[in-house]
């Protein structure tokens, strides 16, 4: 193990000279802190900015986000994906307002209990709102770590993960942990990229095993994906005999829990679009419909799976809907459809179903 002392001093220092001041800095109240970090799994800083500042305008503090209705949550959130997220947090929120009287656990162990909460968020949230000497470990600290010391092995491996959670607490500087958590994600964020990184403007270049190899560009080890499956769906937006579309509410343990759509699902083979949208919605609401036209084309990526969503119109036939495979269903005006929270695909066919306007609906300018 080599001698952390130089990496801390130097790179604290650069950490105070080129921090970014970013809104959830200015304040360190454990519950800015706990939503930010929430926010940011998976999510570049300048799409989080705006999010977390329309978040704590309309929940400044944890009782606000407690008694708050779940598709109110949801709407909040709605474009940052990750729907679990933002159920999680709502729960853990309800937890820490109604059973812990608003006070957030100041350790990580305390923390991890909450739902939601993983070893790396408890680890932010512990030094940076409670000075606690508690690790952290994202992708950028990974990155920068694998590089300082050179780390060859895979690290999508749970023994390689393991031993860098190891070496995160080992060199962890006592009564600086917030500081040099954040000084290590933000040497991954400006310079230690994860392609061409800028070695030629780190403060700890020359303490770099990877740079002093000359082999930062091939670390860290990670195994090659596998090409992500793809599905071809169907969407019917369904109108009513007086005008209004039918949307369906999907389970809240589902992919996109909690969120409103247009109902439908994925094509089987031997099925033409028109027949999967049909199958679907019968399964689905229990009712009949003709489809139309086909007023737009989708693609969109997931974590595990690609898809291509087909949209058509639709027109209700027969039968009262039930929701057999959903959580709700409801028959809304085309105007109130941005009261909901719906997926980003969903969007999409939104502003084309305005844009094209198949009955002829008036609306206001």
């Amino acid at each position: 193990m080599p001698d952390a002392s130089p990496f801390h001093t130097r790179l604290l220092a650069w950490f105070q000279a080129n921090r970014q001041p970013l809104p959830w800095r200015s304040n360190r109240d454990p519950y800015r802190v706990w939503i930010s970090e929430i926010m940011l799994q998976q999510t570049q800083i300048a799409t989080v900015i705006p999010y977390f500042e329309r978040f704590m305008k309309r929940f400044p503090n944890v009782r606000a986000l407690a008694s708050a209705m779940p598709d109110e949550v949801l709407k909040m959130w709605e474009g940052l994906g990750y729907y679990s997220r933002a159920r999680h947090m709502h729960r853990a929120a309800q937890e820490i307002a109604f059973r812990r009287d608003g006070q957030f656990p100041p350790t990580a162990t305390e923390l991890m209990k909450l739902p939601g909460i993983g070893r790396y968020t408890a680890g932010a949230i512990a030094s940076l709102a409670f000075d606690q000497d508690a690790a952290a470990l994202d992708g950028n600290i990974i990155r920068v770590l694998a590089r300082w010391f050179a780390l060859t092995d895979d690290i999508t491996l749970n023994t390689t993960k393991l031993a860098l959670w190891s070496l995160a607490e080992e060199i962890l500087p006592a009564g600086q942990a917030g500081a040099w958590n954040e000084a290590l994600m933000e040497l991954g964020q400006q310079i230690c990229l994860p392609k061409n990184p800028a070695c030629e403007l780190c403060p700890v270049a020359d303490l770099c095993a990877a740079r002093r190899a000359d082999i930062q560009d091939k670390l860290p080890v990670r195994t090659a994906r596998k090409p992500l499956p793809h599905h071809e769906v169907a969407a019917g937006i369904i109108f009513g005999d007086d005008g209004r579309i039918l949307i369906a509410k999907r389970f809240p343990q589902a992919l996109l829990g909690g969120l409103w759509e247009f109902p439908g699902g994925k094509q089987e083979p031997g099925e033409t679009l028109p027949e999967c949208l049909i199958r679907e919605i019968r399964e689905e609401l229990a009712i009949e419909v003709a489809v139309g036209a086909q007023i737009i084309v989708v693609k969109h990526s997931y974590t595990h799976f690609k898809i291509t969503l087909h949209a058509f119109v639709c027109h209700h036939t027969k039968g009262e809907p039930q929701a057999i495979g959903c959580a709700a269903w409801m028959w809304t005006d085309t105007d109130a459809l941005d009261e909901f929270a719906f997926p980003r695909t969903n969007h999409k066919i939104i502003a084309a179903l305005r844009a094209s306007n198949p009955l002829g609906l008036d609306r206001a300018p």
